[in-house]
C-alpha cells in the first residue's frame, strides 16, 4: 500500500535544494493490528495529517516524490525485524513507525547496522534516545511522563514520593524511573509493589495511606486496574496526597471508575490541550478522514513534519538527513518542538490534566501546560 498526503494548511511548505527528483522511498513499520492496534491507528492518521500539512497536500518535497509504504508489524518484534530487512534490501533509506518499545529497540539495531535513518513512533522506552547517530523519536518518552508526575508538588527536596505499581517488569521500571529523575530532584523515593497476582487490594491501599506520602506515582496496567483504583478511592487515599498516574487513550477513560474524577493526570496529549494552529489543522485533517484525534495523533504528525525536513535538507543522502534533524526546531501540534542534537530526544510540552464526568463520558480538563525544558530528559550518554 502506498499512500502521499491528503489536505494541507497553507503556510507549512517544504522546497528544499536538497531535494532532487529521485523518489525516496520511506517505510512504515507500525501495528494495523495487534495489541497496540489502537495506538497504531492514531500514529497512522496522525502521520497523514503531518504529511499533508508538511507539504502542503502535494506528497512532495520539491520535486521529489516521496515513496511512502505502509508494512503491519502486528505487534511481533520478529516480523518487524523481517519487514525492516526486506524494506532495506529494496534500497529503503527510511523507517518510521511503531508503538511497541520492544519493536522499536529491534529496528534501532537495524538502524544503526545498515546505515538507514529510524523515526520512532509512540514507544516510550528511554533507550531510543541516543541508541545511535542514525536513530530518532517523534514522541515523548518515560522519563518525560515522570518529570511531569513531579510538577504536581511544588518542590520536591525532602518530600516522601511513593511509587505504587506492580511487581512486574512495567512496574518495576517505573520505580527505577521516579528514583533517576524525581529522586535527583530531592525526592525520597520508596515503593509499594504488589505481585501481579494479587486481586485483593484493600491491605495495600492501607498500606499506602499509612506511608503517609507527599506525592503518589501510580504505575498499573492490566485487567486489575479498576479494583485497585476502586480500593484507593474505598479506602479514602486520594484525600491524603495527590495520586499521580497518566492518562491513556480516549477508550480508556472510563477504566478509572469514580476515582476517575480524583486522579490527578500526567499526559503526553489529548485533543485539545495544545491549542495552537498547528494543533487545530491536524484535528481538522484527521476528522475530515472520518476519525478522531487521540493520544499518539501528534507522534504520527511529527513524524511527517520529520520526514519532510529529513528530504527536504538531505534528499536521498541519509547523513545529510541525520545532519538536518540534529537540532531541528519547529512548530508541531503541542507547540514549540525541538530535537536535541546531542542524543535525539524530543523536547515537548506536557500537560497536567483531570478527567470530568459528562452524563456517561469522561472529559479531560486542562489544567496546566508544563513546558519541555522542564521535563526535559537527562541527557543520554
Amino acid at each position: 500500500m502506498t499512500a502521499c498526503a491528503p489536505t494541507a494548511d497553507p503556510g507549512a511548505g517544504a522546497t528544499g535544494d536538497a531535494a532532487t527528483s529521485e523518489p525516496v522511498n520511506i517505510g512504515i513499520v507500525y501495528s494495523k493490528t495487534g495489541p497496540l492496534a489502537a495506538y497504531g491507528d492514531a500514529y497512522y492518521e496522525g502521520l497523514q495529517a503531518g504529511l499533508d500539512y508538511a507539504t502542503e497536500g502535494t506528497g512532495k518535497v520539491g520535486d521529489t516524490e516521496l515513496n511512502i509504504t505502509y508494512h503491519d508489524d502486528g505487534g511481533d518484534p520478529d516480523k518487524a525485524v523481517t519487514l525492516a530487512k526486506e524494506l532495506i534490501g529494496k534500497d529503503y533509506k527510511i523507517l518510521a513507525g511503531t508503538a511497541s518499545s520492544g519493536i522499536a529497540l529491534k529496528l534501532v539495531e537495524q538502524a544503526e547496522q545498515n546505515k538507514v535513518l529510524y523515526i520512532s513512533g509512540p514507544a516510550a522506552t528511554d533507550a531510543v534516545t541516543g541508541a545511535n547517530k542514525y536513530t530518532f523519536r517523534s514522541g515523548r518518552q518515560s522519563l518525560q511522563d515522570v518529570a511531569t508526575a513531579g510538577t504536581f508538588v511544588d518542590d520536591l527536596k525532602d518530600k516522601k514520593v511513593t511509587v505504587f505499581a506492580q511487581d512486574n517488569a512495567f512496574g518495576q521500571g517505573n520505580l527505577a524511573a521516579v528514583k533517576a529523575v524525581l529522586g535527583a530532584e530531592g525526592a525520597k523515593v520508596n515503593d509499594i509493589l504488589v505481585p501481579e497476582d494479587v486481586t485483593e487490594f484493600t491491605p495495600f491501599a492501607r498500606q499506602l495511606i499509612d506511608s503517609k506520602p507527599d506525592l503518589v506515582f501510580a504505575a498499573w496496567a492490566g485487567a486489575t486496574s479498576g479494583g485497585m483504583w476502586q480500593a484507593l478511592d474505598q479506602q479514602g487515599a486520594f484525600e491524603k496526597a495527590p495520586i499521580v498516574t497518566g492518562l491513556g487513550d480516549i477508550a480508556t477513560y472510563g477504566a478509572f471508575g469514580d476515582a476517575g474524577e480524583k486522579i490527578s493526570f500526567l499526559t503526553h496529549y489529548f485533543p485539545g490541550a495544545a491549542d495552537n494552529e498547528v494543533e487545530a489543522a491536524m484535528v481538522k485533517s484527521i476528522e475530515d478522514a472520518g476519525k478522531k484525534a487521540d493520544l499518539f495523533s501528534p507522534d504520527g504528525f511529527v513524524s511527517g513534519q520529520m520526514l519532510v525536513q529529513a528530504v527536504k535538507e538531505g534528499g536521498n543522502d541519509v547523513e545529510a538527513m541525520v545532519a538536518a534533524l540534529e537540532g531541528y526546531s519547529f512548530a508541531g501540534p503541542k507547540g514549540e518542538t525541538t530535537v536535541r542534537a546531542s542524543d535525539h530526544a524530543l523536547i515537548q510540552n506536557m500537560y497536567q490534566a483531570k478527567l470530568n464526568k459528562d452524563g456517561s463520558d469522561w472529559v479531560p480538563e486542562l489544567l496546566a501546560t508544563v513546558p519541555g525544558d522542564e521535563v526535559a530528559p537527562p541527557e543520554a550518554k
